[in-house]
């Protein structure tokens, strides 16, 4: 098929969206590309269709595991066959399933990139016959860029395990800088990039200096109708606002990360469904999610970067139709982040401390532990070890980059099981037990491919079905798993942590000072450039399109300033024009308040009485309080 039938065909699209078309062209002819695509500027379907235009696998590699797995579902339900491997799965998981991306007809290897740390995966790889390699949220492997990630650092292995395999790197927010750096870090044979201009044409940027923010947030969602997000900072922030807007009549959900996945997928539906009006979250909701009609989105608290904020407001307006894009701000916030400033940047001994309490928490002797996961309650950690929060989810960040740990935040799993046993042996196992045949059977009529995969498994569903209860099924997965019939793999939904290395003794532990301090300073540019945007009196579109380098764009003429000038140019001109009535109609004879009013045919009454008075206090006119003269 060529690549239009194939939109066509699995898409249901007749059109690419613009450059889409110059992105898949110049990837099947085997060039590293760099595309550089707005929020909503159908990123996926750049590597997507190329890959199913040629034969072989493509390897994406993204550090967003809720997008991920939205990707592999999507790409199910239009009928291709699509794989992910993320941290918390287990090794025998992770072997099945690259086992099936070399015999089987996988078209997609979906893989964070700490998995690429494995010796095992590489070398599975380096036995697949991949068409291309997909690099999403490619901003993540520069060091100059907001999300710098450091396990994107061994991307560049890749390469060398398919020198002939071209790379396409994708992000909606990079700099001129941090293009460069994209394209150096992977290797590209040379630079190639696309990019389609940041103007949002149809989002009105707004900020709105305010110490109520609360009020002016209900003003903004009376003035605005449609459907909206509110971000906020906190967990606790997104309940207590939601409940606020439910009081005022506004119907509103709230969304964070520490939510189980169901209910999320539950609240982003109503809300995409627009069962629900406003979705309150932390900067965990929004990515990949591909509603058109968001009227508004408004932060409550500043971003840490513009970078944060151009991605996050961009979640407005994608179908083309004017919408808003508000930030509340008050000089407190300049003082609040510049204290997570600090929080950031954990001294040197406090993240050797954490590497130290790790080990303890886990009780892993020294020399031990190298490639082992662990489940990772943060709570409970920093309770134990009297740690403050912030500065041990910083520091895990610095022992990342050093390759000690590696650490995913809150990986959803669900139960998955396989069949240990094969289709011969399984029966004759319902035989030999015969209290287990209807068990065994009620979980064969519900789940395929469980003697080749490991399947997703919902414990609830095969309750109902066996007349039975939760527990009596997780009992029942237990012991079939203790008898060797099956694999059972109970749900997570906690963060993970995962030894790189043997643990160390605390003495042994290397931090590297000049990352820490380079780290440092990226942070306060992004800031300071936050702080410009919001203080300075300039067009808001024109202050983010200079920060991603198009420095000749135009005012915008729709932002909170450029409305602001207009209102104050109309002031004046009006001004001006009822000022040269007023000294027309006083050239001839004095005239009485009333006679003057009629003569002047610009303005309101109230306008027309404003600039007499200024005419009056400059000396401009006079009156003996009767009449009016030159």
């Amino acid at each position: 098929m060529t690549i239009q039938e194939i939109l066509e065909h699995y898409w249901k699209h007749k059109e690419f969206r613009p450059l889409q078309e110059e992105i898949i062209q110049s990837v099947l002819i085997g060039r590293d590309t760099l595309a550089l695509l707005p929020t909503g500027g159908g990123k996926s379907v750049c590597f997507q269709v190329p890959a199913l235009a040629k034969e072989g696998i493509c390897l994406v590699i993204s550090p967003l595991i809720a997008l991920m797995k939205d990707q592999v579902e999507n790409l199910h339900a239009k009928g291709i066959n699509a794989v992910s491997i993320v941290s918390g799965m287990t090794k025998r998981e992770v072997d099945v399933a690259l086992d099936n991306c070399i015999y089987n007809d996988v078209k997609f290897l979906y893989l964070s990139p700490e998995r690429l740390l494995s010796e095992l995966v590489k070398e599975r790889i380096r036995h697949m016959q991949v068409n291309l390699i997909a690099v999403d949220e490619a901003h993540c492997i520069s060091q100059w860029g907001y999300d710098f990630r450091p396990p994107y650092l061994h991307l560049a292995d890749l390469r060398e395990l398919h020198p002939n395999v071209p790379v396409l790197a994708l992000t909606a927010t990079a700099t001129a800088d941090v293009a460069e750096d994209i394209q150096q870090k992977l290797g590209f044979k040379q630079s190639n990039v696309f990019r389609q201009s940041f103007e949002r044409k149809n989002i009105s940027y707004v900020v709105q200096h305010q110490e109520n923010k609360l009020q002016k947030m209900l003003d903004v969602i009376k003035g605005v109708k449609g459907s909206g997000i509110v971000y906020v900072r906190s967990r606790k922030e997104t309940v207590g606002i939601a409940q606020m807007l439910n009081q005022h009549g506004y119907p509103a959900d709230f969304y964070h990360a520490g939510l189980e996945a169901g209910v999320r997928s539950l609240k982003q539906e109503n809300w995409k469904n627009n069962k629900t009006r406003i979705i309150v979250a932390t900067n965990a909701f929004g990515m990949g999610i591909d509603k058109p009609d968001v009227r508004f989105v408004i932060h409550q608290d500043i971003p840490e970067s513009l970078e944060a904020y151009y991605q996050e407001a961009g979640r407005a307006g994608r179908d083309g139709q004017k919408s808003y894009a508000v930030l509340l701000y008050n000089y407190g916030d300049r003082y609040k982040l510049e204290k997570k400033f600090e929080m950031n940047f954990p001294a040197i001994d406090e993240i050797k401390k954490v590497y130290h309490s790790l080990g303890n928490y886990y009780q892993l002797a020294y020399g031990t532990g190298e490639g082992v996961s662990f489940d990772l309650d943060i709570g409970d950690f920093c309770a134990t070890y009297k740690l403050d929060p912030i500065k041990t989810l910083n520091a895990l960040k610095f022992l990342e980059r050093n390759e000690y740990v590696s650490f995913t935040e809150s990986v959803f799993l669900p139960s998955r099981f396989r069949f240990l046993a094969d289709h011969e042996e399984l029966y004759k196992f319902q035989i030999q037990y015969a209290a287990w045949d209807g068990f065994v059977k009620t979980i064969l009529r519900s789940y395929a491919g469980a003697f080749d995969n490991y399947v997703s498994i919902r414990e609830f569903d095969l309750a109902r079905r066996m007349n039975a209860s939760v527990q009596q099924v997780i009992e029942g997965l237990q012991q079939l798993q203790k008898m060797d019939v099956l694999n059972y793999i109970p749900q997570t939904d906690k963060p993970q942590v995962t030894f790189l290395s043997q643990r160390l003794d605390i003495k042994d532990v290397v931090i590297d000072r000049a990352y820490i301090e380079q780290r440092k300073q990226v942070f306060r540019q992004k800031m300071e450039a936050v702080f410009y945007y919001a203080e300075a009196p300039n067009c808001r579109s024109r202050m983010l399109l200079s920060y991603f380098d198009e420095h000749n764009a135009h005012k915008c003429g729709i932002c909170d300033v450029c409305l602001e000038e207009k209102r104050l140019f109309n002031i004046n001109s009006v001004t001006d024009k009822i000022t040269s009535e007023i000294a027309q109609a006083l050239a001839g004879e004095p005239l009485s308040l009333d006679e003057l009013m009629q003569a002047v045919a610009t303005g309101s009454d109230k306008e027309r009485i404003a600039v007499i008075r200024l005419l009056l206090d400059a000396g401009k006119i006079k009156t003996d309080g009767e009449r009016y003269y030159v």
